[in-house]
């Protein structure tokens, strides 16, 4: 009965070291990936103010842009320095800011071509 117990106990940390690993890289890629997208600012910190409505599906911002984002009575700010590209704002807006996908292209910017 003992080795029956031993046995489950080393091939239950054998399956913990394994799904562990893999949950800490998907997070440590999930954290990357948004570093790669910009970073949070301070409203009064933007540029610019893009009204977000039910009705928005997408925006244009251009790459080093900070801008502060209205939707109803919620106000977030995002600085767009990762590479030029598009993806979903609700993957950086805070939580319960955005209630549909809104996809956000990022143009270079013109300061940093010839």
């Amino acid at each position: 009965m003992n080795t029956c117990k031993s046995i489950s106990t080393v091939l239950a940390l054998i399956v913990m070291g394994t799904v562990l690993p893999a949950t800490a890289t998907e997070m440590n890629y999930s954290t990357k990936q948004i570093k790669l997208l910009g970073g949070p600012a301070q409203p009064a910190s933007a540029e610019r103010t893009i009204t977000i409505t039910e009705k928005t599906k997408s925006l244009n911002v251009v790459g080093g842009e900070t801008v502060k984002f209205v939707t109803g009575d919620k106000v977030f700010a995002w600085h767009f320095d990762g590479p030029f590209s598009s993806f979903k704002l609700n993957q950086v807006a805070p939580d319960g800011v955005l209630d549909h996908v809104v996809t956000v292209y990022v143009s270079p910017n013109p300061l940093y071509f010839d």
